[in-house]
């Protein structure tokens, strides 16, 4: 593989995003651009402000050189250095202290990147991660990144469905929230069998289409201590998830459980499976995070594009020190530009 991505027969590098200023972005981005002599990483151009992006690598002690380039040219300029689209706002460089003045930088770079999807000037789209409650202070309304993301499809691609659905992939597990940015308390209340269902139809299609599995296998965790007991430990067990579950295997989808949570995720048990539909965010995250912490990326499923991120947050606290690991995200471009050239990324899993 040569990196690079095709569109209609012309190639084409992946639109990352700044996320947000004050945490180590730029600085991984920089690093996993080092590390893309030989063409183990796909080229990709980083849409920001080249005056800050410059700032933030000669403050963290980082000498990669930062090109100003389009997307038409960053393939071509690639080997002299980082492509820096310009998003037309500027960026303040201030490590560790996330402004709300940056937060139409931010936006802006979202929208850019899924706009050059959607025009064929860029293959995939790899975000980096965002401070939310900045963002929220400047009226940003969305949740979070996936959420953002579905409205995006729906303006550059209109009368195509999109549901966004939140898959966090390793090199050992898969796992997918089936209720994401909610309170706890909330979680019984939202989780409905429709949603389930749904959720699991997106991710046994993407699972085929994207990751090559033929016959994707989902194990569905249960809600309550031990899958609610019968009932004895709560209702949503068996009123919501069993009948959810025997709908998916009606239409053909190889779906098991409700698996009570605390022994679905141990080695003997993720050989049964290729991805588990968690019933909310941290019954998701915390076992892929603990296994593979460095190597996880968030993958959303359900769009018209590919979109990768590394799983991880904005490193505010050392934001500017040049110590920030960039595998994650190397791990999320290798895995955008394996979705969209259609090479199956998840192979190794099986």
């Amino acid at each position: 593989m040569d990196g690079t991505t095709r569109r209609g027969g012309a190639q084409t590098a992946l639109a990352m995003t700044i996320g947000e200023p004050a945490g180590v972005g730029a600085e991984i981005a920089a690093m996993a651009w080092r590390q893309a002599e030989g063409g183990n990483i796909p080229p990709f151009y980083l849409l920001a402000d080249s005056a800050f992006v410059r700032s933030r690598l000669e403050l963290a002690g980082l000498d990669v050189p930062v090109i100003d380039a389009t997307a038409e040219t960053c393939l071509a300029r690639f080997g002299a250095g980082l492509p820096v689209v310009d998003v037309g706002h500027a960026l303040a460089d201030a490590p560790g202290r996330p402004s709300s003045a940056d937060a139409h930088g931010v936006v802006a770079s979202i929208e850019l990147a899924v706009a050059d999807v959607a025009a064929g000037r860029a293959g995939g789209v790899v975000t980096l991660p965002i401070q939310k409650a900045t963002l929220y202070d400047a009226g940003f309304r969305h949740p979070g990144h996936t959420e953002f993301l579905g409205e995006l499809a729906a303006r550059h691609w209109p009368g195509r469905p999109a549901t966004p659905v939140m898959m966090l992939a390793g090199p050992e597990l898969r796992t997918v929230p089936v209720t994401v940015h909610i309170p706890v308390s909330e979680v019984p209340r939202r989780l409905t069998a429709d949603l389930l269902v749904e959720t699991g139809r997106i991710v046994a299609a993407d699972l085929r289409t994207r990751f090559g599995i033929a016959t994707p296998r989902l194990a569905v965790a249960g809600l309550n201590p031990h899958a609610g007991e019968n009932g004895s430990m709560g209702r949503e067990d068996l009123d919501v998830i069993v009948p959810a579950i025997a709908r998916l295997v009606a239409e053909g989808i190889a779906a098991t459980g409700p698996w009570p949570a605390d022994t679905l995720f141990h080695p003997r048990a993720r050989t049964g499976y290729d991805a588990v539909l968690a019933m909310y965010h941290d019954q998701a995250l915390i076992p892929v995070k603990t296994i593979a912490f460095d190597e996880t990326v968030n993958v959303t499923l359900g769009l018209p594009f590919v979109r990768t991120s590394p799983d991880h947050g904005t490193a505010l606290d050392i934001a500017g020190t040049g110590t920030a690991r960039p595998d994650s995200l190397i791990a999320a471009l290798r895995m955008a530009a394996g979705m969209t050239a259609d090479i199956v990324a998840g192979d190794h899993m099986r």
